[in-house]
């Protein structure tokens, strides 16, 4: 069965870096686009990027373009999410999600808490 699993959240201060995985398991990895939402609270779920099933396309939200780096290694079948100058904004549950057809899963999400 399909399984997604993030890791890699945790606390970190303004300015600073992280990086989030997400490992899959259960289906043909590097036939599938993957994407990284993220839900605050309080807040709706947002999508953040998406990257092709090879890697060669991506796309970003406007709220973190310039700043977060969606990549993918095929042959470890793991997604990342690369983020950069953090804001406290940015406090938030991530997920990484794929779409199969008409189904849909979700990893359990990691939190990031960005605060000084």
């Amino acid at each position: 069965q399909v399984q997604l699993v993030e890791s890699g959240g945790g606390a970190v201060q303004p300015g600073g870096s992280m990086r989030l995985s997400c490992a899959a398991s259960g289906f043909f990895f590097s036939r599938y686009a993957m994407s990284w939402y993220r839900q605050a609270p309080g807040k709706a779920r947002e999508l953040l990027a998406t990257i092709s099933n090879t890697g060669s396309n991506t796309d970003y939200a406007d709220s973190v373009k310039g700043r977060f780096t969606i990549s993918r290694d095929n042959a470890k079948q793991t997604l990342y999410l690369e983020m950069n100058s953090l804001k406290p904004e940015d406090t938030a549950v991530y997920y990484c999600k794929l779409t199969q057809g008409f189904s849909v899963y979700w990893g359990q999400g990691t939190q990031v808490t960005v605060s000084s």
